[in-house]
């Protein structure tokens, strides 16, 4: 559909993955980035309004969100509506299984555009699989040989965020608009007892699940170093995962891709290098 497309964090975890997959299918990728540093970067920062030139000749944008805020409609609409006004008709925009169109946050992004928009997609993927291997987890599998988590044995259909990167192409790059969101998860939900099963198969080491209340999981992120409120934040998306609201599998990554979503076996063996010591 789109021959230069605009991908805002391309540096980031999903959207390198885009920006590499462009290419290949013949469109070319611009990146939207706060600190620029080669030819095809432009600079972007939600707070800036004279960021809305990087939309220059781009007839689509893949979004990603501010992490340093919640009010995201407000941060991002004067932006949008500025891309919009420079010819850009496909956003697609990367969200979160747990918020439904008109929640919050990314919710009510999600909302804006499908009212707003030419066109669009929102993906919604559910926990990144990258978590384990680049995320909180790498490092106390690598040196404690540990998950520590507040989920219970509440189970996550966990997804690769390559398979995030494919589902972005198709709704970039497809000659007809998707025009609705889609919930994306791996092939199977598993706990976190699981994963630590499958790590140390993968591994040959004792891969540990320690289970922490909500608490005692904030007070963990507290002697991180993160702030009171952010570190309750965090604890509370285990306490929702605690619920069962994750436990749940989609075909989309197929239906959009043509190709089913990787497994966590699949992606452990092939990332067994990150938990060496």
């Amino acid at each position: 559909m789109a021959d230069r497309i605009l991908v805002i964090g391309g540096k980031g975890t999903t959207g390198r993955r885009v920006v590499e997959r462009l290419g290949p299918v013949g469109a070319e990728a611009v990146i939207g980035t706060r600190r620029p540093t080669a030819p095809r970067d432009r600079f972007f920062d939600w707070q800036d309004p004279s960021s809305v030139t990087a939309f220059d000749g781009c007839s689509a944008a893949y979004v990603v969100a501010p992490t340093d805020r919640t009010d995201h409609v407000d941060a991002m609409r004067p932006l949008l509506e500025g891309a919009m006004a420079r010819g850009v008709r496909r956003f697609v925009l990367l969200s979160s299984s747990l918020l439904e169109r008109g929640g919050p946050m990314m919710g009510e992004v999600h909302a804006w555009l499908a009212d707003t928009a030419p066109e669009w997609a929102v993906l919604r993927p559910s926990w990144f699989m990258q978590n384990f291997s680049d995320g909180p987890h790498a490092r106390t599998i690598r040196d404690e040989d540990a998950i520590y988590s507040a989920t219970g044995d509440a189970r996550v259909g966990f997804i690769d965020a390559d398979d995030i990167a494919a589902a972005a192409i198709a709704c970039l790059t497809s000659a007809e608009p998707l025009d609705d969101d889609r919930i994306l998860t791996g092939p199977e939900a598993l706990s976190y007892e699981d994963t630590a099963g499958i790590l140390s198969e993968v591994t040959g080491r004792t891969i540990r699940h320690i289970a922490l209340s909500t608490r005692e999981l904030a007070h963990r992120f507290e002697a991180q170093g993160l702030p009171p409120d952010y570190a309750g934040i965090l604890a509370g998306l285990d306490e929702t995962i605690r619920t069962g609201v994750e436990d749940r599998t989609t075909d989309s990554v197929a239906r959009l891709t043509g190709k089913a979503a990787g497994s966590f076996r699949q992606f452990a063996e092939g990332n067994v290098g990150r938990w060496q010591a």
